[in-house]
């Protein structure tokens, strides 16, 4: 069954490659500037690819960095503020690094980079009571 099988696949390619005819030259140049397009065609699209996964992930990621950078050299004493592990606290005194909060009833020194949120600034805190 199985000789059978192949043997009819066998004569099924060799009548197609008889019936199909020599390619011309002027089909050949049409398929190598076919070729020639399919490329450009394939590199373009790559490049609307990169230009698209630069404009939802890439550019919005670089804003927000920017901002966050901004927030952190606006920092001063009396913001409260939560650090990227979750503490909540009172920013106390502001060096070149690094920052004293207070959390609770305890004093931390923290990175300035583990800043995530300004929650408060210390000027609204008195505005927003009157």
């Amino acid at each position: 069954m199985i000789r059978f099988i192949g043997l009819n696949l066998l004569l099924a390619q060799q009548t197609l490659l008889a019936a199909d005819p020599a390619p011309t030259d002027a089909a050949s140049q049409r398929m190598a500037s076919n070729q020639a397009g399919d490329q450009i065609k394939f590199f373009m699209m790559m490049g609307v690819f990169a230009l698209a996964m630069w404009f939802l992930l890439i550019a919005p990621q670089r804003k927000k960095a920017k901002e966050l950078e901004a927030t952190i050299k606006s920092l001063k004493p009396g913001d409260k503020i939560v650090t990227s592990s979750g503490i909540l606290g009172v920013i106390l005194t502001i060096k070149e690094k690094s920052l004293s909060i207070r959390s609770a009833d305890t004093k931390l020194e923290i990175l300035k980079s583990s800043v995530l949120q300004v929650i408060e600034r210390s000027g609204e805190a008195g505005e927003s009571k009157s």
